[in-house]
């Protein structure tokens, strides 16, 4: 079997792999516009195990290497480098640490989504940029409506409001800036209806959405998007591990007994800790432990950290719901604490 540590650029890729059979090592450098590194995986003689960083743009190359039978493991990035505890760095030290690292059975090998699910992805983020880009029509509108002493804030956008806002009497090209974001606003609204329809469809079909659904405040889009972030969700022992991957718990600069906490982290998905924000905010009206909760945070902290406190609350009990596959209300009762068993059931 041949064993290959692949330094991957857009353009072309380092590569280091060691023979298995013959113990022979080599190393080569792959363009990809040239279809050398196509050509190089074909010739193989057999299988064989590719390791590389996480990175972007490589989607055609796992794809690529899958389809010809090999296996590609997919790394962390920083704690690649990490284990390099020399200050020089090229592309084939690095290709050649990955190779070392996979031989030591030391690869810090991570969770990689199916092309499937990758696809899915595609449907959310597209779906979330129209939204975005939707919302910064309307705030062009707003600041349009307030520069003519209009503030109506969200009821601007009531059918009222919006009658008053085209009858506002503009300049030449003011007037024909508002009736631009208007059609604009139009066409996105177009785009947007059929997206949410699809993700309201494969949330409907995919069990461990409509599980998720049943808690208050999250809806097919949060769903997904938990569903697709974490993957396995059993490759997480505790709570806190949930909170950590998505970025949702403080730094720290503790140092001789002293500790210095500071905001979350953000390391992780920033677009399901934003939707989990938003679903939390929801979360609090509709659900009692939530609210309470809430409320009792706010007495001494600032709204925006109960907000995220709460986020971090509603990620931990949706890892707990697909781990027991219990929904909501049932789940309230599962506490997301190492000392609590869990008790998985198998009954569908």
């Amino acid at each position: 079997m041949m064993i290959i540590g692949c330094d991957y650029h857009p353009s072309w890729q380092q590569i280091c792999w060691l023979d298995t059979a013959t113990g022979e090592t080599e190393e080569k450098k792959l363009e990809h516009a040239s279809g050398e590194a196509e050509k190089f995986y074909r010739q193989l003689p057999g299988p064989a195990l590719i390791g590389m960083e996480s990175t972007g743009n490589c989607q055609w190359f796992v794809e690529m290497a899958t389809t010809l039978g090999h296996e590609v493991w997919i790394g962390d990035a920083a704690k690649i480098r990490a284990s390099e505890v020399r200050q020089q760095k090229h592309d084939r030290r690095d290709a050649a640490l990955i190779l070392k690292l996979m031989l030591e059975k030391r690869f810090p090998r991570i969770w990689a989504p199916s092309g499937e699910e990758k696809d899915l992805r595609q449907l959310l983020i597209h779906r979330y940029k129209l939204v975005r880009i939707r919302a910064q029509v309307k705030n062009e509108l707003q600041h349009l409506a307030m520069n003519q002493g209009v503030t109506k804030k969200k009821k601007l956008w009531s059918k009222a409001g919006e009658q008053v806002l085209r009858a506002l009497p503009l300049k030449p090209w003011a007037s024909r800036r508002r009736e631009d974001l208007f059609q604009v606003r139009e066409m996105l609204d177009e785009q947007i209806a059929p997206l949410d329809q699809a993700v309201a469809e494969v949330a409907e079909k995919n069990q461990k959405a409509r599980l998720l659904m049943t808690q208050p405040g999250v809806g097919p889009i949060t769903s997904m998007a938990f569903v697709l972030t974490m993957g396995d969700v059993s490759r997480f022992q505790r709570g806190k591990q949930v909170a950590s991957y998505l970025g949702l718990i403080p730094r720290e600069y503790s140092s001789g007994g002293h500790q210095r906490l500071g905001s979350i982290s953000k390391q992780g998905n920033r677009f399901l800790r934003m939707l989990l924000v938003e679903a939390a905010q929801v979360a609090v009206r509709y659900d009692p432990g939530f609210r309470n909760e809430y409320l009792h945070r706010c007495h001494t902290k600032a709204k925006g950290v109960a907000k995220v406190a709460a986020a971090r609350k509603l990620a931990i009990r949706l890892n707990w719901m697909l781990r027991t596959n219990r929904g909501y209300p049932e789940v309230v009762r599962v506490e997301s604490r190492s000392r609590v068993p869990v008790v998985v059931r198998h009954d569908g």
